[in-house]
């Protein structure tokens, strides 16, 4: 019987030593474009190095989930910090020394993604063995918290710490990493129920975990909506910055803006755990898209920077209540040695959106005026809003340990 929340130790190691290590890579991530531009002036090889997070992310996603099924999670978790404080510490001393080079920014960059695409399902898998199942949901709501606010607090603080000292950030992020990997040393997840061997080799897993969570009905049904969905949001996103500028909003409201998107992530991943249990899981689950639908558009008509955060607000209000309702029950109802490649595919599917939805948001801003190219975004969310409100699947979702909820057929599918 695994203790409260508050008193579990492992969960408690676990969130800390994220908290930290987030705040340092968020700290270093607005920092890694100024350092940059002060380094050679060039914008182009700015994108050259934030598109290489990106980029090593996504490549990295399907095999890292095979390995968080294959390998000891804990002992990934402790590698993926080391060698983060690793590459940190790297450039602290290269520009200490003035010995820095965009090649060497450029492997830390690629470092950082593959660490994240690592991390991120050796952890999500771990965690039901961490918590009791009707912790799980909680759980992964305080997850979603710690990440806004170590989004949050890294962010704001990156641009202050750079102007202190070029180095400074990345001492920050050093130090976050090394204390989490001293932090992950103390954590003891319990053993699962024996895992079946590997049945052949990396390529042949990944392939076993596309084609099983491709069976399942409810998850290929939302990650294709997800998918769409955030290429849409993360397209609009940037036009929204961009238009922004061009209505002559200062930047100190936009850095405002981007905070309340922010503040609304901590906010709604407080109010998860109680919306997750008052609310159907469809209801949950659509009202994410139909908020969206009924905000996006009203962006057209405002031009204060302050109302625009407000309306970031809003729209991230809800999503941390739908992603503990889906995750909850991906997790408990996904065999323990499938849940890296599980999340692996689900963190496949939102990084391929995030990295081309931009992609459109700038050429939309480029050719469009932009009241039409926020009107543009904000029908593809329409669209897609419509197929997830009449979907049949979806409407049908059941709540776990219902009578509807058809966990045994999933578990069979892979037995």
């Amino acid at each position: 019987m695994q203790p409260p929340l508050s008193r579990n130790r492992n969960y408690q190691l676990l969130w800390g030593s994220r908290m930290l290590s987030g705040f340092g890579l968020s700290s270093a991530g607005i920092a890694f474009p100024l350092l940059v531009l002060t380094t050679t002036g060039s914008a182009a090889e700015s994108g050259v190095v934030l598109g290489t997070i990106a980029a090593s992310q996504l490549a990295a996603g399907l095999p890292a989930g095979v390995l968080a099924d294959r390998w000891n999670r804990k002992y990934i978790m402790v590698g993926c910090e080391a060698m983060l404080a690793a590459a940190a510490a790297s450039l602290v001393v290269a520009i200490t020394r003035h010995a820095l080079t965009i090649p060497h920014i450029i492997v830390v960059a690629a470092v950082i993604g593959i660490c994240g695409s690592l991390f991120e399902p050796t952890e999500s898998a771990s965690l039901p063995n961490l918590v009791q199942d009707r912790q799980v949901s909680t759980a992964l709501a305080m997850n979603y918290a710690r990440s806004s606010l170590g989004h949050l607090a890294g962010t704001s603080a990156g641009g202050f710490l750079f102007a202190v000292g070029r180095a400074v950030p990345f001492v920050a992020d050093m130090f976050g990493h090394a204390a989490a990997c001293s932090a992950l040393m103390f954590l003891h997840i319990p053993a699962p129920a024996a895992r079946p061997q590997p049945a052949g080799n990396l390529r042949s897993e990944m392939l076993d975990g596309l084609r099983w969570v491709w069976q399942q009905r409810i998850i290929r049904v939302l990650a294709i909506c997800a998918l769409v969905l955030n290429f849409f949001f993360t397209a609009f996103y940037l036009v929204i910055i961009v238009l922004a500028r061009r209505r002559g909003i200062p930047s100190g409201e936009i850095g405002v803006m981007a905070a309340m998107l922010g503040a609304g992530g901590v906010a709604g991943s407080l109010l998860a755990p109680y919306l997750h249990n008052k609310l159907s899981p469809f209801t949950s689950i659509a009202s994410v898209f139909w908020v969206l639908t009924a905000l996006t558009p009203t962006a057209v008509f405002i031009y204060s920077g302050y109302l625009m955060g407000a309306l970031f607000f809003g729209i991230a209000l809800l999503p941390p209540t739908a992603n503990t309702t889906i995750l909850t029950r991906q997790l408990l109802t996904t065999p323990d040695h499938l849940r890296g490649r599980l999340s692996g595919v689900i963190g496949l599917i939102v990084g391929a959106a995030a990295a081309i939805g931009p992609m459109l948001g700038g050429i939309l801003i480029e050719v469009l005026p932009g009241t039409q190219a926020v009107l543009v975004c904000a029908a593809g969310i329409a669209a897609v809003t419509a197929v997830i409100t009449v979907n049949p699947t979806l409407r049908h979702f059941p709540r776990l340990g219902s009578a509807d909820d058809d966990q045994t057929p999933i578990a069979v599918a892979e037995t």
